[in-house]
């Protein structure tokens, strides 16, 4: 993926006193370029004049024409925005360049971001890297987090994850809280540095106090798996909490987990189904399963098999192998579904191939008893012996039972068949 980049174009707007309207007006007038940017910003943001997005790129452009930098990147993010002028790439890039060239940081960074993103100019990643090493050297954090993550993906200059590491503390070192959880992501896996878990902690919290909602689900999981921090569940559901109340979906279905386990907080199924659902809603498969299997048990909600098997299908589709067996299952007891034994199969068949032995050892049985699928003691014998090697005792069983209904030649088809199926991890068992 290319969206690495987290870069933000807007007009400055800090650490400015507005002067004078008519005193500031009366000097743009006579070409004073300060005052034009000056009077630029209060036509942007209102300041003593009635907001005016066109009129501030008039004096913007007035100051830029006479080389003034801050004038020259704020007229480019005015066209990068579309605010009042079209929105344009190729002028935003011109006006950034002509800043970036007289070695304004903002704006080289900036066109580091236009060039990574093929915005307004051919994507270009060494020439995005030649613009963020500018920034970057100068102390601009975005820049270094940027740079930092040219160096972790190998975009425009070797992959490095030691330099990488490098950029990522500057920035992190500022206080720039995606730096400092991508840093505490070096430190956890080990890329760059050595794997040191509590100095992951130290720059997840570090972005955690800040909002930033992955380190906070980072920082939860560092606790619930006590993780270079002694195992707390209270301070992980505190975290967890953090980023699901922030929407992120991994965060809400842990803090499911802590509900329905009484991790941390005290057991509470109605509160469990409240967070499976909210993460199940965006899409993940994990609370799309829990939350059918909270369904069909009627725990913190109303038993229903109907709901149970919409949820199941969800985590199915999205090839869950746990939810896959258990919409077969419901297939074959007719539970929130009409019966239907080859669906059964379909379902079975998906979750046996991903490796789950309930779901192999119950395709053995419907190959045995000819549901859903003719009758056949060779597929009988190949599903259940590759439940067997993962342990399933009732696999083993029935296993003694079929060799005596099968012939010799059918044994030796039916090993044959399971040496394939074993060997190509359950994709070649037919």
């Amino acid at each position: 993926m290319r969206n690495l980049l987290i870069l933000t174009i807007l007009l400055a707007s800090t650490a400015f006193a507005a002067p004078d309207f008519d005193e500031t007006k009366a000097l743009a007038d006579q070409g004073d370029a300060d005052a034009q940017y000056n009077l630029a910003f209060m036509y942007r943001y209102g300041e003593g004049v009635p907001e005016n997005d066109a009129e501030a790129v008039k004096w913007l452009r007035k100051a830029a024409d006479q080389g003034d930098a801050k004038a020259q990147v704020n007229l480019g993010f005015m066209y990068a925005n579309g605010d009042g002028v079209p929105e344009n790439d190729a002028e935003a890039v011109k006006w950034l360049r002509k800043a970036a060239d007289q070695g304004d940081a903002e704006a080289q960074f900036s066109l580091g971001f236009m060039y990574f993103s093929g915005e307004g100019v051919p994507e270009n990643d060494a020439e995005a890297v030649k613009w963020l090493r500018k920034a970057a050297d100068q102390g601009d954090a975005e820049a270094q987090f940027n740079l930092g993550n040219m160096y972790r993906n190998g975009y425009g200059v070797p992959e490095n994850d030691a330099e990488a590491v490098k950029w990522y503390r500057k920035a992190a070192e500022q206080g720039e809280a995606n730096a400092q959880f991508n840093l505490g992501n070096m430190y956890r896996n080990g890329y760059g540095v050595p794997e040191n878990n509590a100095e992951a902690v130290k720059w997840f919290r570090k972005a955690a106090d800040q909002g930033q909602v992955n380190a906070q689900f980072n920082l939860g999981n560092m606790y619930d798996n006590g993780n270079g921090v002694p195992e707390n569940n209270a301070e992980a559901v505190k975290w967890f909490r953090k980023a699901a109340e922030q929407g992120k979906a991994k965060a809400q279905f842990k803090l499911g987990i802590m509900y329905a386990n009484g991790d941390g907080v005290p057991e509470n199924d109605a509160e469990a189904v409240k967070w499976y659902r909210k993460a199940a809603e965006q899409g993940d498969a994990y609370a799309q399963y829990n939350l059918g299997v909270m369904y069909a048990n009627g725990e913190g909600v109303p038993e229903n098999d109907a709901e149970a098997v919409k949820w199941f299908r969800k985590a199915a589709e999205q090839g869950y192998a746990k939810a896959q067996y258990n919409l077969g299952v419901m297939y074959a007891n007719g539970d929130g579904v009409p019966e239907n034994d080859a669906e059964a199969v379909k379902w079975y068949r998906k979750a046996a191939e991903q490796g789950d032995a309930q779901a192999q050892y119950n395709l053995g049985v419907m190959y045995y008893d000819g549901e859903g699928i003719p009758e056949n003691h060779v597929g009988a014998y190949v599903w259940w012996s590759m439940a067997k090697t993962q342990g399933d005792e009732s696999a083993k069983g029935n296993l003694e039972i079929l060799k005596p209904q099968m012939t010799k030649q059918q044994i030796a088809k039916a090993q044959t068949h399971s040496a394939k199926c074993y060997e190509s991890d359950y994709k070649d068992c037919d």
